[in-house]
């Protein structure tokens, strides 16, 4: 009898987007169900993996009786599916998805950390966060973190004891490389894209803690003394949770030299229109656009932070520069965008460096390399 396996995550678009292609491929071996929030991706996701979906409304924010709401729907799933293994990742799937399997006893309870907001916290939020994570990572039977940056931050901040192992080189689900290259179509896209000056691209949502602040304001000032210079902007711009300055907004809809995209569904062709990517996020688990724009053979500047120092070897394909740093920032723009052959030579390390590291079937097949050997210990 194929053992169950129940992959949950806090949104639908997460199952969709940041695990696409390897519920496919786990549903080979296991029985594999997803369970998120977001009725419609979920549709969307069982059709393409071939899949059941179950869907439990959960809410990204603390709301006390919501979330009682979800672990009791979560408890019903998981006692009508039996499943072997309990998979969660993000933070609110994770807590509901490992409190409810532990409640009824699901044998192997798999948590994979992401991202660690308490990170970017301060004072008695910060504190709850750490004693989410703690909970979480104590109902879970394994830990699994992202990459090497969030395990050293969950040793240093004492989260759990369990013994914790990287898969491979770190993240969720590699890279489908067969995707992200420059095929005949990305690139007649792009042409209509590019601009005749060196363009910095940026993919993420346009929030504070993903560093926009800095990234404009550095860029406004580069371009007064170098105007052969353009920003290319591409994410959803959200101003409720984590908002980003005044001033920054204006001159992401009106500086002459930035160019603000909103949300693209396929990010490709700007990336293959620019010449360098630009992520100065205040902290990740393990950023799939820095591998995105490796692939597409853009050189990065990325600040020194979980994942994305993983990703990036200083000065071979790209730089790595403090966190919050603006000035900084904006001396590796102004250097990328006076030392181009450099730029070029990077350019050169991108895509290989990636294949070699975060190819997506070698991700896949160590995934169930894990779950296979749970076999064995049950």
């Amino acid at each position: 009898m194929t053992k169950k396996l129940l992959r949950i995550t806090t949104a639908s678009v997460s199952l969709d987007v940041l695990l696409k292609g390897q519920l496919a491929f786990l549903n080979q071996y296991y029985e594999v169900v997803g369970l998120a929030s977001g009725e419609e991706v979920l549709k969307k996701v069982s059709e393409r993996e071939g899949i059941r979906t179950v869907e439990v409304n959960m809410k990204r924010e603390i709301s006390l009786l919501a979330d009682l709401a979800s672990l009791w729907a979560m408890i019903r799933t998981i006692s009508r599916e039996k499943p072997f293994i309990v998979h969660a990742s993000t933070p609110k799937g994770s807590l509901l998805g490992m409190l409810a399997a532990w409640l009824c006893r699901v044998p192997h309870r798999i948590y994979t950390v992401t991202g660690l907001r308490f990170e970017t916290a301060t004072g008695s939020f910060r504190q709850l966060l750490i004693a989410v994570e703690k909970l979480t990572c104590r109902l879970a039977t394994r830990v699994i973190p992202e990459g090497e940056g969030v395990k050293r931050t969950l040793l240093q901040e004492k989260i759990t004891r369990k013994p914790l192992t990287v898969i491979l080189h770190g993240n969720i689900n590699g890279i489908d490389l067969g995707y992200f290259q420059r095929s005949s179509e990305v690139e007649r896209k792009a042409s209509a894209l590019r601009k005749k000056v060196f363009t910095f691209c940026y993919v993420g949502r346009m929030t504070r803690d993903k560093g926009i602040n800095e990234l404009i304001h550095a860029f406004a000032q580069l371009h007064k003394t170098c105007t052969g210079v353009h920003l290319l902007l591409v994410g959803p711009l959200e101003q409720e949770l984590d908002p980003i300055s005044e001033t920054a907004l204006e001159m992401l809809h009106h500086h002459p030299a930035i160019t603000f995209t909103g949300f693209q569904e396929d990010v490709r062709p700007y990336l293959a229109a620019s010449d360098a990517f630009v992520f100065p996020s205040y902290r990740e688990g393990f950023p799939n656009v820095v591998m995105q724009a490796g692939a597409m053979g853009l050189p990065s500047i990325v600040t020194d932070i979980s994942g994305s120092n993983e990703i990036i070897i200083q000065g071979q394909n790209g730089i790595i520069i403090p966190p919050k740093d603006q000035h900084a920032l904006l001396e590796a723009m102004k250097y990328f965008a006076e030392h181009q052959d450099t730029v070029t030579s990077m350019a050169t390390s991108c895509r290989p460096l990636i294949a070699s590291r975060y190819e997506q079937k070698m991700v896949w097949e160590e995934i169930l390399h894990m779950y296979q050997s749970l076999e064995k210990i049950t």
